[in-house]
């Protein structure tokens, strides 16, 4: 039985790093580099015409950034899976490139073979990410529990103001609406 190489696109625009992954995909036994870009809109004319199973997909890029890249591809393609291999660490752009359409987020200083293994993990159903980016996702939500805990101990009516402010009425809206 022959087996099929799963088809990898990459977005990333320092050459070196675009080249050494390339070499990393044509390298492993179980991919195929469909395409490699180095940048956005490079890559959202192609990458529809290739049709990967994955993309590596970097964040900071000329023109439009990964994760704009990654949400219109998304939005075409919702079985297509996208790997974030950045640099960057801070939580807006981790929540932002998951809410965008990414599977995983791991940073390019974890070396080929643990982005080969993101790959495997990814195609097997996992969420890779690493270490430190898994950290930072768990403190968001434990943080995102204490809050909550705090909304438990306003009263009803508190909760209805907050409700009809969430809403965007401003305070005579909400003073009108609840009769207050």
């Amino acid at each position: 039985m022959v087996q099929h190489k799963k088809l990898v696109c990459i977005v990333e625009d320092k050459a070196d790093l675009r080249e050494g992954m390339n070499l990393m995909i044509e390298m492993s036994k179980e991919y195929e580099l469909g395409g490699s870009y180095g940048n956005a809109e490079e890559a959202l004319l192609e990458i529809p015409r290739i049709k990967p199973q994955v993309v590596l997909m970097d964040i900071n890029l000329p023109g439009a950034s990964g994760i704009a890249c990654v949400n219109a591809l998304k939005n075409q393609f919702p079985q297509m899976l996208f790997l974030m291999c950045t640099a960057y660490e801070d939580t807006d752009k981790i929540f932002d490139s998951l809410k965008a359409g990414a599977s995983g987020y791991i940073l390019k200083t974890e070396g080929p073979q643990k982005i080969v293994e993101a790959l495997d993990d990814m195609l097997a159903g996992g969420s890779p990410m690493s270490s430190s980016i898994a950290r930072k996702v768990v403190a968001s939500f434990t943080k995102m529990g204490k809050d909550n805990a705090l909304v438990e101990t306003l009263s009803d009516r508190e909760k209805m103001v907050l409700d009809q402010l969430a809403k965007g009425l401003i305070g005579k809206e909400v003073a009108d609406v609840l009769d207050i």
